[in-house]
């Protein structure tokens, strides 16, 4: 009697074939440089609001909070993008006006319905960030290049980008 040991490969999930399954990916790079157009908005309106906050308990504290402010405007977008990304809806408010969605294809992401979790969207977050300091945006240039249309932070994160699905099927985000 002999044991082999059987490794079980999951077949991966729908949205992580583009030539099965073209129509995840139709259209989505334009629709992440919009969806990215009004996060941007979004991050801005937000860092600025916690900039007065902080502006404001630093006058408070006669500048003892002076060190933290900078801090607080600096987590807001990491803080919006990874919490976004990694909850149930598994878009950024751009991302969700714009109709698309970031899925994980990491091994057994399908069990989660393909939510990234909230370290892949940490990755993800300050991949993209610390790419676009030291590229400026020629680094997104990556995404014409294959054909998931994945970015570099997308790759370093293991996920994609695609439509939602609920978009064509009519169910709730």
């Amino acid at each position: 009697m002999t044991d082999t040991a059987v490794t079980v490969i999951p077949p991966q999930p729908e949205w992580a074939d583009p030539w099965k399954h073209p129509i995840y990916y139709r259209g989505v790079t334009i629709r992440r440089v919009f969806a990215y157009l009004l996060d941007i908005v979004i991050v801005a309106m937000a860092a600025g609001l916690v900039w007065i906050v902080a502006g404001i308990f630093t006058v408070l504290t006669f500048g003892l909070f002076w060190p933290l402010h900078a801090l607080l405007v600096a987590l807001v977008p990491l803080l919006y993008h990874s919490l976004l990304i990694s909850g149930p809806r598994s878009a950024t408010l751009g991302m969700r006006a714009a109709g698309i969605r970031v899925m994980s294809i990491a091994p057994g992401a399908e069990a989660e319905g393909g939510r990234p979790t909230l370290f892949q969207a940490m990755i993800q977050t300050v991949a993209f960030y610390g790419s676009m300091a030291v590229t400026g945006t020629l680094i997104l240039l990556v995404v014409l290049f294959n054909p998931r249309r994945r970015t570099l932070h997308d790759f370093l994160a293991g996920t994609v980008v695609v439509n939602d699905r609920s978009q064509w099927l009519g169910e709730p985000g």
